[in-house]
């Protein structure tokens, strides 16, 4: 099996899903329901996290729904390319946060 290409979702992929794990799926639709719906943050605000979160995690379906999600919920371009830039930068700033490792790593090298 050399193809890595992910299948797109579907209603028949989505089908088996639930009927192999009716329960656990209907649980977890119902979570994504309340999560996604206005709380303490307003539903914009949680489709622009999630397209940063996806963003992060590199999940091409998450980036699809969630920026169709944000739009919906009145995201403009510039809002999603903002959220985008955060992911960016939390990214990356957590390398430069983690180079204390090593720099301790190299520092205990040295002192042996």
């Amino acid at each position: 099996m050399t193809d890595i290409t992910l299948p797109k979702a579907s209603k028949a992929l989505a089908d088996r899903r639930h009927a192999l794990a009716p329960a656990i799926d209907d649980a977890f639709i119902a979570l994504s329901k309340a999560v996604f719906a206005d709380g303490a943050l307003d539903k914009r605000t949680k489709q622009l996290i999630a397209v940063a979160v996806a963003h992060v995690t590199q999940c091409p379906w998450c980036i699809e729904g969630h920026t169709k999600g944000a739009k919906r919920a009145g995201a403009t371009d510039e809002q999603i390319m903002e959220a985008i830039w955060v992911a960016a930068e939390m990214r990356a700033g957590a390398a430069y946060a983690h180079s204390n490792k090593t720099l301790a790593v190299l520092e205990e090298m040295e002192g042996s």
